[in-house]
């Protein structure tokens, strides 16, 4: 399969307030960002033009930031309207879009109260996060090697690019085993989400999620709740514990890049992909095309 590397591609990106050239989008090798990890970001999908909860991800990318003890220079609705200016320049109608803030080059240390703060948007093509045959089948989860910090331990609220360490580490050792994800576990040994994902259990005909407090409570997440809870599921949030999977009929995970994906193993547990997991896949693929139903739900 041929990569086509993200630095070398055609198109504009937003960045630091004016639509440059892709390639022009550069940073230096001496960024905070990138040395100490203080960055964080949206994913962000548009569907026939229209950013899905654009406004939602904006107000998380700037509290994100204020976690983490920088402010962004730009208004919620500058990034909005920035956002939209990318899709458009680009010739893009469905898409992944990246907001993304960090830290510049002024300081080079643990300390960085004098570096000014970066914002780049950049929007590209991309189908489902799982193919459609994953997807009809669901997909295989292994236990994650590591799990989710304590709130004592790290900034979980906040998107923040330093979190998603563990998270590739965890893929990466899910795809080496043949595995397509991982479950991850918190710091209290308790069912948390996959690497880029919330997860959902049904049990006796009851949708159960954990609640996120050490990890985000996704935009997706909150969605697909209302969703549910629109069509009379009963949604518990909870601390669920690993032996539960076997008691439990179907598994999906919901997200931004996932969308609603069914889960069919993990580890040994499977799942079928059931009518309360299709109702949510087809209520979901329906409000991100008609935000206004997503409103109303």
């Amino acid at each position: 399969m041929s990569i086509i590397p993200f630095d070398d591609r055609d198109g504009v990106i937003w960045f630091d307030g004016a639509l440059i050239p892709w390639r022009e989008a550069r940073l230096h090798i001496l960024s905070h960002g990138l040395h100490y990890a203080s960055c964080v970001f949206e994913g962000e999908r548009a569907y026939n033009g229209a950013i899905f909860k654009m406004d939602e991800h904006h107000r998380r990318l700037h509290a994100s930031a204020n976690i983490l003890g920088f402010e962004i220079p730009y208004t919620v609705e500058q990034i909005n309207a920035a956002s939209m200016a990318v899709l458009r320049e680009n010739g893009l109608v469905d898409a992944y879009v990246r907001p993304v803030a960090w830290r510049g080059s002024e300081m080079m240390g643990v300390s960085a109260q004098e570096t000014r703060i970066h914002v780049a948007i950049a929007a590209w093509p991309w189908p489902s996060y799982f193919s459609p045959e994953m997807r009809a089948k669901g997909i295989r989860l292994m236990r994650a090697p590591y799990r989710r910090p304590s709130p004592e331990c790290a900034p979980v609220h906040s998107k923040a690019a330093g979190l998603y360490m563990i998270c590739t580490m965890s893929k990466h050792a899910a795809e080496a085993k043949g595995y397509h994800d991982c479950l991850m576990l918190d710091y209290r040994g308790r069912i948390a989400e996959a690497t880029g994902a919330n997860i959902f259990l049904l049990q006796d005909g009851v949708l159960h999620t954990p609640i996120p407090d050490c990890f985000l409570d996704g935009i997706t997440r909150r969605t697909v709740i209302e969703l549910a809870r629109a069509r009379g599921i009963e949604v518990v949030e909870r601390a669920i514990l690993p032996e539960e999977l076997a008691n439990t009929s179907e598994v999906f995970l919901t997200g931004t890049a996932a969308e609603v994906t069914p889960v069919g193993e993990i580890e040994g547990h499977t799942f079928k992909v059931g009518e309360v997991t299709r109702t949510l896949m087809d209520a979901y693929a329906n409000a991100v095309r008609n935000p206004a139903e997503a409103s109303a739900a």
